[in-house]
């Protein structure tokens, strides 16, 4: 989270935190050539608007901030497992919902996963699908099979499936999962549709989208977190996790989407702005959904927008508001120039 926003604990808990739309408060991140990393096997809510009555909290970080670097720092984050999934991911995986323990019995089973993180997941899956957060079943069964847990620094592990906004370095943060289940959820993704993330941060959103589809890109603005963020993905995918050698990676400004990677079927931009960026529509498909928090600073309506063909030839945009008209405040999305992070996108 840009620091200078960072009010109150109130605040925080109603911040969306993506790390792709924002930069240090202190000093602006060196500007870099935009870096492309093909998909993992040859080379990180975003948007977080409160998804319950109550507020997420933000879990204050107990540790210094991650070093920069790829490896080293991926060191910093997950549990340190180095377990082998014994089942192949395939898009038709589906774990059993019916009970608790038939859930944590065929995950141990088929991903070889804690069964403490397992009991946790369950948990805030059974929150989620009460409150609205996960709306169909291939994003159920997304999140369940996306081990959170790998996302998040270890000094936060414990508060993996806290409904928390949780501090994962460079000052920004994971947004919660509500947030990011009911975002996911608007797309409407299904396998072989081409998505585009703007955002990566920790990696976790395109993680749950690559359980949905094998076509996913996504984009980050700070150099070290994007480096680490494909530390963790390369990491995951020598242990097995092949979802995630779809996942193609950049670090760059998001405001310009990705042209030569487009068009794309659906997107999801994870910080605010007072407009939809003319390169991300132009690059969304005739048929597709934008999801897009909208709106004047901190006052922004998280929409679905769009895209659709007139009779006469001509396109429609169509707009609705995910959270029924709920305002929720958004960090800036902010731009790369010359000098480093400086500024928003914000006419």
């Amino acid at each position: 989270m840009n620091k200078q926003f960072v009010l109150s604990s109130v605040a925080v808990a109603a911040v969306c935190v993506m790390s792709a739309c924002n930069g240090s408060s202190k000093t602006a991140t060196p500007a870099v050539p935009a870096a492309e990393t093909k998909p993992a096997a040859d080379a990180s809510a975003p948007a977080s608007a409160p998804a319950s009555d109550a507020a997420p909290v933000a879990v204050p970080a107990s540790a210094p901030a991650t070093p920069e670097g790829s490896s080293s720092a991926a060191s910093t984050v997950g549990p340190n497992r180095k377990a082998r999934p014994s089942t192949v991911f395939a898009y038709d995986m589906a774990p059993p919902v019916d009970s608790k323990e038939h859930f944590i019995e065929w995950m141990v089973t088929n991903r070889d996963e804690d069964p403490k993180f397992l009991a946790e997941r369950w948990d805030r899956y059974q929150a989620m699908v009460n409150n609205g957060d996960l709306l169909n079943e291939q994003t159920r069964h997304a999140f369940l099979l996306t081990p959170r847990e790998e996302f998040v620094r270890k000094n936060a592990q414990t508060h993996s499936y806290d409904h928390n906004f949780l501090d994962i370095g460079f000052g920004v943060t994971i947004s919660g999962p509500h947030a990011v289940g009911r975002m996911t959820s608007t797309l409407e993704i299904k396998k072989g549709d081409k998505v585009l993330e703007i955002g990566s941060g920790s990696g976790y959103q395109s993680a749950m989208l690559g359980h949905l589809t094998d076509k996913v890109w996504t984009i980050e603005i700070i150099k070290p977190l994007a480096e680490r963020t494909r530390g963790v993905y390369d990491g995951l995918i020598s242990r097995g996790y092949t979802e995630y050698s779809n996942v193609h990676t950049k670090q760059a400004d998001g405001y310009f989407g990705w042209e030569e990677a487009g068009p794309f079927d659906k997107i999801v931009v994870t910080c605010g702005i007072d407009h939809v960026p003319p390169a991300l529509l132009q690059q969304l498909k005739v048929g597709g959904i934008m999801v897009i928090p909208v709106g004047p600073p901190g006052a922004q309506h998280v929409l679905k927008v769009t895209k659709e063909a007139n009779p006469d030839g001509t396109v429609k945009i169509s707009r609705s508001d995910i959270y029924n008209g709920k305002v929720v405040p958004f960090v800036p999305f902010t731009k790369l120039e010359a000098n480093g992070i400086v500024g928003t996108h914000n006419k």
